[in-house]
């Protein structure tokens, strides 16, 4: 009887921890495999993804596209810019939004990235930092922050300050 009993409970206690409705492991699902398309280049994959009412913010201050907008803008960097992009270690974490403005279910993506460009431009290596916010198992909203500066420094770039003219 005793086996019977600890047989039944650790069934249980694996059901409990992949019980259906995991919705954090859904969504860390969902952006898991979000980021592989975008290493892949999967533009169909990306579409999927996203809702249609889809809004990307960032990086910099002012900065917002809509779903259409962020797939061609994909398309169009792949097709002229970027050769390869890389998540190497690339971290996630699933969170619930109780209450407030941004209530609702989230996932923070960060990672390095290295993304090289088309045309001998060169290899960069960033950190970035995006935070996903899914409804429905889709992404709605995205918050991504990186340091566009140091990717051009990178390439070659140099930055005058215009007093110094």
């Amino acid at each position: 009887m005793k086996k019977i009993a600890l047989a039944l409970g650790t069934c249980m206690a694996l059901w409990a921890c992949n019980a259906p409705g995991d919705v954090s492991q859904e969504n860390l699902a969902v952006i898991d495999n979000y980021i592989t398309a975008v290493e892949q280049m999967d533009f169909d994959a990306m579409d999927s993804y996203l809702a249609d009412d889809y809004m990307g913010i960032g990086p910099s201050y002012g900065d917002s596209i809509n779903k259409a907008g962020a797939v061609a803008s994909w398309r169009k960097n792949v097709q002229e810019l970027y050769q390869k992009i890389e998540y190497k270690r690339s971290r996630n974490v699933a969170t619930k939004v109780a209450e407030g403005e941004n209530q609702g279910d989230w996932v923070s993506n960060w990672a390095e990235l290295e993304i090289t460009f088309r045309d001998d431009r060169g290899t960069v290596t960033i950190w970035a930092n995006t935070v996903y916010q899914l409804v429905d198992g889709k992404i709605a909203k995205s918050y991504t922050f990186y340091n566009e500066a140091d990717a051009l420094r990178q390439l070659g770039y140099v930055f005058i300050n215009p007093q110094d003219l």
